[in-house]
């Protein structure tokens, strides 16, 4: 008979969690600030509260794409918010109640605009701009389909797969089993959509693409989890081609490094204020000052 202690849930569940692993400090059951911490605000009329995980990224890319297509009036300042508690600070909390990253706020009205959430400011942006956009309303629902999809489908890969196989305190069998096994079948999905297609929606890129690929294109040039291998990522071998084709974009190669704070110093453009930044202040030049 096993030693092991089966767990049985209680009839009220308590918030004392022993072990909660990395985040164990700021995790919390509760919604709200926990202290005053007004927000910085600079002197783009688009002020971005954000951190270079995968849904900060989705936003960084699309503005440098805006500034590449000429669109003067998408210059911004991003802003590095940790997540170390920074996010449930008042300032942050007044601009996005559920305290996560990204946040926008546009100051270019008679009000300042606040939208959260990562699919909202892409549709936002990518209206407020008309770009990124397919223009042909029957091809629009395909994009808010994929659009839709990514944010349905990538809690799975973050939250399920990326916590029990990168994050957790303890490895279990059963739930990295679980969630690689969703995670490998969402790869299928795209793989299998990309067949005959050059970007997600078909032969046009838009904020779709830009939306998926932090998450799946990331995952499969072995950024994300250290999880390549495992996953046998080079079995999908559209997704790949894909993926390598936006990595090669110039504007995606500026937006993937904005607020980032891990890895090779000169990919870590933690805060960025003026388009000079990504040149002048990456991390490894600002530390051989």
């Amino acid at each position: 008979m096993s030693d092991e202690k089966i767990y049985v849930p209680p009839h009220v569940w308590k918030s004392e969690v022993k072990n909660g692993g990395k985040f164990s400090k700021i995790n919390r059951p509760t919604a709200g600030s926990t202290h005053d911490a007004p927000l910085a605000v600079g002197k783009h009329p688009l002020q971005l509260y954000s951190l270079g995980t995968p849904n900060g990224v989705k936003v960084t890319i699309l503005l440098e794409e805006l500034l590449a297509l000429g669109e003067t009036n998408a210059e911004y300042d991003a802003w590095l918010l940790r997540i170390n508690g920074m996010q449930f600070g008042s300032g942050f909390v007044d601009i996005n109640p559920n305290s996560k990253i990204p946040a926008l706020v546009d100051h270019s009205g008679k009000t300042p605009m606040r939208i959260f959430e990562s699919g909202a400011i892409l549709m936002y942006l990518a209206e407020k701009f008309e770009a990124f956009l397919p223009t042909d309303p029957n091809e629009r629902p395909e994009m808010l389909s994929w659009l839709f999809w990514q944010m349905g489908s990538a809690p799975f890969l973050g939250g399920g797969f990326g916590h029990f196989y990168a994050y957790a305190p303890e490895k279990f069998e059963y739930p990295i089993d679980r969630y690689a096994m969703e995670t490998k079948r969402q790869l299928d999905v795209l793989d299998k959509n990309l067949q005959n297609r050059t970007y997600i929606c078909g032969q046009e890129y838009n904020i779709a693409d830009m939306a998926i690929w932090p998450w799946y294109g990331q995952l499969v040039l072995g950024r994300l989890y250290n999880a390549a291998e495992f996953l046998d990522v080079k079995s999908y071998k559209n997704v790949c081609r894909w993926a390598e084709m936006i990595n090669n974009r110039p504007a995606v190669r500026r937006g993937r490094i904005v607020n980032k704070t891990s890895g090779r110093l000169e990919l870590q453009l933690r805060e960025r204020h003026d388009a000079s930044d990504f040149d002048e202040r990456t991390q490894d030049k600002l530390e051989a000052k």
